[in-house]
């Protein structure tokens, strides 16, 4: 079933698609950067799979964090477990992490930690930091990050692929990460775009 919804943030109406199978075990925000959207194929293949204005982190953050409440609050969803995917916008994706305590898993996939401030070590919520091989600026980032991350955490290098990981296979390579990731912290494939 996908129902779409619109979720009220600063008085600004964010669209989405909320996909929810026949059991669902639990709820994925997924957050994309500028450039890309709820339709993108990029996004779509791994919302699919796990069923910024730039750089704005706080106000993404925001926005994020209010999905969570009201996603978390649907009645076909209510009461299951939270993980979020930043896209992009793994800075974003850390800061909600970091004030939403009820999230229960966050993956990362290019993003930019060092724009979280301080939120970093207020993520108590298990975290991949998903790195693309040849982003050496944005690994090196993402390895300061992880030696500051509180929470379990990781870094995954997809071998060979650049910022936008979107090389043959490497697509593949970060739902694969993903998807065993939200499973091992108990967060299922259910998610919002």
């Amino acid at each position: 079933m996908t129902v779409p919804v619109v979720i009220d943030s600063a008085g600004v109406g964010l669209s989405g698609d909320l996909v929810v199978p026949g059991d669902p075990r639990g709820i994925m925000v997924f957050a994309h950067g500028s450039g890309s959207s709820r339709h993108s194929g990029r996004n779509r293949a791994v919302a699919g799979v796990l069923q910024e204005n730039r750089f704005a982190i706080p106000l993404l953050a925001d926005r994020v964090v209010t999905a969570v409440h009201e996603i978390g609050n649907h009645e076909v969803v209510r009461g299951l477990p939270i993980g979020l995917f930043g896209a992009s916008t793994g800075a974003a994706a850390l800061t909600a992490a970091a004030r939403e305590k009820s999230v229960r898993a966050v993956v990362s996939r290019g993003g930019r930690p060092d724009l979280a401030s301080g939120a970093v070590t207020e993520v108590r919520a298990p975290t991949p930091l998903i790195v693309g091989g040849l982003d050496h600026p944005v690994l090196e980032l993402n390895r300061l990050a992880a030696g500051r991350l509180v929470a379990p955490n990781r870094i995954e290098v997809v071998a060979g692929a650049t910022p936008l990981i979107e090389e043959p296979g490497a697509l593949a390579d970060v739902t694969r990460l993903a998807t065993d990731w939200f499973d091992r912290q108990d967060v299922s494939s259910d998610v919002i775009t």
